[in-house]
């Protein structure tokens, strides 16, 4: 059995990737296929006559080109394909009447899918063709999770919910569901029966997450041809959710992890007086209580608070994320998905974990943590977690942990907010955005091109241009410390 654990975030767009079949299928572009396999997955496109369109390359790309310059088609595909291009789309006019013969057999010999693309067919219409094909799975994916939310919703309200919410999830994925127990039985399961190799690779999948605090709260992997996941119930007692399925489909994980809230509310102790004792306080302490008031009923600590951005969509989103972290300890904000702050700033989930309990990177959201601070200080980390968030997606980065503030911690805010102003008063967005994600990547203009998705000479001109107007030399250290310390001023 392989196990992998999930990526902290996807190196593809969130959109469906589009099968190239899909594309050569399409009668009115009459695409036709040369070289290579047909059932590549093509995630964008791509337009490009550079000579090495290597650079300019993200993985995934059908790469269109009418070859206007083509020296040598042999290192010309080799690069293509360390660049990780998915197909390549070869137009037959203006410049060639045909595909060049070496081209063909130099995308044959790497395995790399080669279209051709009649002179009738602008690349365009490719693309245009792509966009809408993504379009459509991604439709099918969100309407299959929605209908997937309402059968679990109405299996957990079944007189026997946990064998309801596993028989509705294993239909929905067309596979096998099992609970197990903190000590590998099975407690309860559904769906079609698997072989032995694959029960017992299961089991042992559902071993790696096991009820060690700070473990991992999902893993998957592959046995006996099957592809396995498993994923750990909030609540501490060491429940875990396995599935068995013959393929992986778009969907199946947010599927899971509904199934996984559902489970792990259905499956918690009943609260005894110390939970209601905490909830109360923290109730207290939301409506205004001094905290040294409410922190005996609380626990003295060190606690962290956590701010959170993103997530699905869905009203299971905040639920899933804090099962994920491992806390019961809440605040979606009120209100409910897509809900905004006055000034248009998306509401912020907030939990609260014992210090003790990693916070880990959730796929889907932005987290800012704060410092580990006892009860009577998490007015401070609930603004520590604030800032940290702020960071995080300023610098869009998954995770950012409070940090003492250093030497920006010894000037007064409000000179300081003042001067940050004045500094970048000539310069306005886009030109302060990029200047941002171009000092946090250490000036590398390829890395800040795919943060803000925009071609790298785009960087080069608003960045020359925010010299220009600010009338400062960006290649010196101090000048850049100085500009990054205005743009990090609230």
């Amino acid at each position: 059995m392989s196990v992998q654990e999930p990526p902290s975030a996807p190196p593809t767009p969130p959109a469906p990737p589009v099968s190239l079949a899909a594309l050569l299928s399409r009668r009115d572009l009459g695409l036709r296929l040369l070289a290579g396999p047909p059932d590549a997955a093509v995630h964008w496109v791509h337009t490009s006559e550079m000579a090495d369109p290597y650079p300019y390359l993200l993985g995934g790309e059908l790469l269109m080109t009418a070859g206007v310059q083509l020296p040598d088609p042999a290192h010309y595909v080799e690069r293509v394909v360390a660049a990780g291009a998915a197909a390549l789309g070869f137009g037959v006019a203006p410049v060639y009447d045909t595909v060049p013969a070496a081209l063909v057999a130099a995308c044959e010999r790497h395995g790399l899918p080669l279209v051709e693309v009649p002179p009738q067919t602008p690349f365009t219409a490719v693309a245009r063709a792509v966009w809408r094909l993504m379009a459509e799975a991604r439709h099918r994916e969100l309407r299959r999770v929605t209908e997937a939310q309402q059968s679990l919703a109405v299996a957990a309200a079944r007189p026997a919910p946990v064998p309801a919410v596993l028989g509705a999830l294993a239909s929905r994925l067309g596979g096998h569901a099992v609970l197990y127990a903190a000590d590998g039985t099975p407690y309860a399961a559904a769906g079609r029966e698997l072989p032995d190799d694959a029960s017992r690779a299961l089991l042992e999948l559902a071993g790696v997450l096991g009820p060690r605090p700070g473990g991992p709260a999902s893993a998957s992997g592959e046995g006996d041809g099957l592809r396995l996941a498993a994923y750990a119930l909030g609540g501490g007692d060491g429940l875990t959710l396995g599935v068995a399925t013959e393929s992986r489909e778009p969907g199946d994980h947010t599927i899971a992890g509904v199934a996984v809230v559902l489970l792990s509310l259905l499956t918690a102790p009943h609260r005894g007086a110390d939970a209601s004792a905490r909830d109360t306080a923290l109730v207290r302490l939301l409506l205004g209580t001094p905290p040294q008031e409410a922190a005996p009923a609380l626990g003295p600590g060190p606690w962290t608070v956590v701010h959170a951005h993103g997530g699905d969509g869905t009203p299971f989103a905040a639920p899933s994320l804090a099962a994920a972290l491992g806390t019961a300890l809440l605040d979606a904000g009120g209100a409910g998905p897509g809900a905004t702050e006055p000034g248009g700033t998306p509401v912020a989930v907030r939990l609260l974990l014992p210090a003790s309990s990693p916070v880990t990177a959730q796929p889907g959201w932005t987290l800012g943590a704060s410092a580990p601070v006892e009860a009577r200080d998490l007015a401070t980390g609930d603004a520590q977690a604030a800032r940290a968030l702020r960071r995080a997606e300023a610098g869009r980065t998954a995770l950012v942990r409070h940090r003492p503030a250093g030497f920006g911690g010894l000037m007064d805010e409000a000179e300081a907010a003042a001067y940050a102003r004045t500094l970048l008063a000539p310069i306005g967005e886009p030109l302060t955005e990029t200047l941002r994600t171009w000092l946090s990547l250490h000036g590398n203009w390829d890395r800040t091109a795919v943060a803000l998705d925009i071609h790298r000479n785009t960087v080069r001109q608003r960045i020359a241009r925010c010299a220009t107007l600010l009338d400062m030399d960006l290649d010196d250290a101090d000048v850049r410390m100085e500009l990054w310390f205005a743009l990090r001023t609230p």
